[in-house]
């Protein structure tokens, strides 16, 4: 990958970062003011909940900072894959946080008309809607920033973000409901909302476990190479490609056919034109490999292939 595109990607990551830490430590301290005094157990949870998101977003910084680290000695490959451990412990620490709102609201069911609950103040209720806004714009935001620059760990955050909101969903629902003299509501809400988080950490753990093996690109990136490699002058076939996928970044393996009677330095300029191209058309590329087969050693069928290859060129041209 471009290394101007990498830092810009790193200063995206950092902005978002640091503004999603400075936004939770003020939610949070909000949230606790309005729990404590509009005598809210829920507003006070989802208080907490929100400060435990700084410690994720500390966790997104470490692991970007690793991931962007140039090649040394003993990882000559880069350190990629250091995001996608960042991801999964994320992904973990969603999980728990899920499975603890989840927790919480079966005991309350359970409870049923034994729990003693004391009904909140208003205050708890505006805490709870200006937490649903704030919390789901920053999911919007760091969503779309993680997209941008394919961080695992930043769409882990955003999830975060996400899994504050539905907890304040919870919150509202049960304080509005509480105060309607429905307090069965609230675990029934934490009960879905449980759901939802463990679903989200679950699929962050799938995309960051399938990164960390070698997995290769999908099949519309593979197919969108193909056309590109095969549109580049004295390409006259394509014997095998191959793609990994390492942290967020790719690497590419690449057999192509050229014309058997080229020189070496024919060949090798064949072989740059491709490096060049893909590299150009895929800024997650970060490594692509390229060999040259002499043409005449394919066999009729391959023969076939390649003829059609040049004569769609040859219409498109």
């Amino acid at each position: 990958m471009n290394t101007d595109v990498t830092k810009e990607n790193e200063k995206i990551v950092m902005r978002i970062s640091f503004w999603s830490m400075a936004v939770n430590v003020i939610l949070s301290v909000f949230k606790l003011f309005a729990g404590i005094f509009a005598h809210s157990g829920a507003m006070i949870s989802d208080a907490i909940h929100s400060a435990s998101d700084v410690f994720s977003t500390i966790v997104v910084i470490i692991g970007y900072r690793l991931s962007a680290k140039e090649s040394d000695e003993n990882h000559p490959y880069g350190h990629e894959r250091m995001e996608c451990i960042a991801a999964m412990l994320l992904a973990g620490v969603l999980c728990f946080t899920g499975l603890a709102i989840g927790w919480s609201s079966l005991q309350k069911i359970m409870a049923g008309s034994e729990a003693v609950l004391e009904v909140p103040g208003r205050l708890a209720i505006v805490a709870a809607a200006v937490s649903i806004l704030v919390k789901e714009g920053m999911f919007r935001v760091t969503e779309r920033a993680a997209k941008q620059v394919n961080s695992g760990a930043l769409m882990a955050d955003a999830w975060h973000h996400r899994s504050d909101a539905l907890s304040s969903v919870g919150s509202l629902v049960g304080v509005t409901a509480a105060r309607l003299g429905y307090p069965i509501c609230d675990p029934i809400a934490g009960g879905v909302i449980c759901c939802f988080i463990v679903k989200a950490s679950y699929d962050i753990f799938l995309d960051a476990a399938a990164k960390m093996m070698d997995t290769s690109c999908d099949t519309k990136t593979i197919e969108q190479m193909r056309d590109v490699i095969l549109s580049q002058e004295g390409v006259l076939g394509i014997d095998r490609l191959r793609t990994r996928m390492f942290g967020a970044r790719i690497y590419v393996d690449a057999e192509i056919a050229a014309d058997g009677d080229l020189s070496l330095r024919e060949a090798h300029a064949v072989a740059e034109r491709v490096h060049d191209s893909i590299e150009l058309n895929f800024q997650d590329v970060k490594h692509i490999m390229v060999h040259v087969n002499p043409w005449e050693g394919h066999d009729e069928a391959a023969q076939s292939s390649v003829a059609e290859n040049l004569h769609h060129t040859a219409k498109q041209s």
